[in-house]
């Protein structure tokens, strides 16, 4: 009888030793009626699609990571409280465990599609990497497209790459 109880506890300890490193609770994360906003990093090499004065909000709620995230505007009237749209089968795939830089608690992508059309003709889906910082910031990456190969490509059409850096502040988004 000892034995076996030796034996289930070392299971449990080894499960939550296992599982602990994803258990993190990301609830301080949750905007209510707050949100996070900031504005897009400034430089040329990390920025296309996007006039270098663009802010964005986001509202986001922990609890419904997987099912109803949250909604993203941003003042240039792209997106107007354009849901979050998760990836179903995201969540059973190792690339839900997507790890890069330091600083993060977890790193989350979803599909936002935009308000305001592209007019490309390549659709209004933008794949949004969302990053829960350390610090209790979030970092929002959107991406979309990518330039045509070639000399005569007619310039970046509907490319979208865009970092932003969001603070919490208080209230819901103006925008």
């Amino acid at each position: 009888m000892r034995r076996g109880a030796l034996r289930l506890a070392n299971v449990a300890g080894i499960a939550l030793a296992l599982g602990g490193t994803d258990c993190r609770d990301l609830s301080s994360f949750s905007t209510g009626g707050d949100r996070f906003e900031g504005p897009v990093v400034s430089g040329d090499f990390v920025r296309a699609g996007v006039a270098d004065q663009t802010h964005l909000c986001l509202s986001l709620d922990a609890d419904h990571f997987q099912d109803g995230p949250g909604l993203l505007a941003t003042d240039d009237a792209r997106f107007a409280s354009a849901p979050l749209r998760p990836i179903p089968e995201l969540w059973r795939d190792p690339l839900s465990t997507l790890s890069f830089g330091e600083g993060r608690l977890r790193n989350l992508i979803y599909v936002v599609t935009a308000t305001e059309p592209f007019n490309d003709g390549n659709g209004d889906d933008v794949l949004a990497v969302i990053s829960l910082m350390q610090s209790g910031d979030v970092e929002v990456r959107l991406l979309r497209g990518a330039p045509p190969l070639g000399p005569n490509d007619g310039g970046a059409g509907g490319n979208l790459f865009a970092i932003f850096v969001l603070s919490r502040q208080k209230g819901p988004c103006s925008y």
